[in-house]
């Protein structure tokens, strides 16, 4: 189950959080992967937010679907991109998603939003819903300490090593931890293949 009070945030406001991501700079170091990495194929966006990534995605030729834990956020993404397919599906289940339905799954500073033990869960539920040989980007913000921001948003803390952890024995093609282009905050990004 995500975290209710991170919800409730996204839920109370969705058109402020969506005006501040379309407003931050092209995330192009997302993209620059994306492009390395991402094989044509059906692909996930999860925690699609707003739509701004699932957009991009269509735009470069993937066949994607956004999938959000929020219905507000779902709501304004689906009034921005109309033609766009969004749904809804929260982690650590994505219950309606099959196993193996996806070439490509795209999870953007989502995970650090769940009670810690959802995390490991969550990630092995990622990587079930890829096709073999399929490409899994996750990445989360960097945090020393367990936290909420003045919205009520969950940040937990963790090391990369669970994650790590949790993708085993499947092949990272990426792992760095930097500060992201979009929106200036530190952040761990991981490419698996399965």
């Amino acid at each position: 189950m995500p975290d209710r009070e991170t919800l409730a945030a996204y839920d109370k406001t969705p058109g402020d959080f969506a005006e501040g991501w379309h407003a931050q700079p092209t995330p192009d170091d997302l993209q620059e992967i994306v492009r390395k990495y991402f094989r044509p194929g059906p692909t996930a966006d999860i925690g699609a937010g707003s739509g701004r990534d699932a957009a991009w995605l269509a735009e470069s030729g993937f066949e994607v679907i956004g999938y959000d834990a929020s219905e507000g956020l779902l709501a304004e993404a689906r009034r921005r991109y109309p033609k766009l397919q969004f749904g809804y599906a929260a982690l650590p289940a994505l219950e309606g998603i099959g196993d193996e339905s996806f070439d490509n799954v795209l999870c953007e500073t989502v995970i650090m939003h769940l009670p810690q033990e959802e995390i490991v869960p969550s990630v092995r539920r990622l990587l079930a819903i890829l096709k073999p040989g399929g490409v899994l980007y996750l990445s989360w913000r960097v945090h020393k300490e367990d936290r909420r921001d003045e919205h009520g948003r969950r940040y937990a803390a963790f090391g990369p090593d669970l994650i790590r952890d949790a993708v085993a024995p499947y092949a990272i093609l990426h792992d760095e931890e930097l500060i992201s282009a979009s929106s200036g905050n530190a952040i761990h990004r991981l490419v698996v293949r399965k």
